[in-house]
């Protein structure tokens, strides 16, 4: 996992026994998570007696840390040798990792929920199927002879499929393609940089 200096930097202060004694890191570490899971930002998150005797901006340095971490483990579904390994390169002991990785394994599934909630996922097209039909007449006027292009899409968002029906003139569906084919030559350079 990649992470900035100043995540670095409060991760590092975390695993310090000096900064933070075992009994202030457990409480730091669940407060991370806690904050995470809260449904409300609880100022108080932080107003922990174990807590009181560290240096209040360490602290917060090391919450930001550790939240962050926390995040980017989960985004990126990090395994234990993963976490372990990222965490002793940043100088925790053996039984701080421990500590941390069977915290995160207590709220993983809870984390993940959260962050699959987070944000708008559009959409995958998964089929396309397409019909030409014609106008005979309408209402108004006794011939009308257009033709139009009936089109489906079966899409899947989050586990469940929909289908997504629309017409269009011969006009529309050109113009359609023509956007279509656009933006398959972007994605191919943008691939080739």
């Amino acid at each position: 996992m990649e992470l900035s200096e100043s995540v670095q930097r409060g991760l590092q202060a975390l695993a310090d026994p000096s900064a933070f004694h075992q009994s202030s890191y457990r409480v730091l570490v669940d407060a991370s998570f806690r904050s995470l899971l809260s449904s409300q930002a609880d100022p108080g998150v932080l107003d922990q007696p174990e807590l009181k005797q560290v240096d209040q901006i360490l602290l917060k340095q090391s919450h930001t840390a550790a939240t962050t971490f926390i995040l980017e483990a989960v985004k990126q579904n990090a395994d234990k040798s993963t976490i372990s390994s990222c965490l002793e390169e940043l100088s925790f002991s053996a039984d701080r990792v421990d500590i941390f990785y069977s915290t995160h394994q207590k709220h993983r599934k809870e984390l993940e929920r959260l962050l699959a909630s987070i944000g708008r996922c559009p959409p995958q097209i998964n089929d396309a199927s397409w019909r030409l039909q014609y106008h005979v007449k309408n209402g108004q006027v006794d011939k009308v002879n257009e033709p139009f292009y009936l089109l489906s899409l079966n899409t899947e968002n989050k586990g469940s499929s929909e289908d997504i029906n629309f017409t269009c003139t011969v006009e529309q569906l050109q113009d359609l393609v023509g956007k279509l084919k656009d933006a398959a030559k972007s994605v191919e350079k943008a691939s080739q940089m």
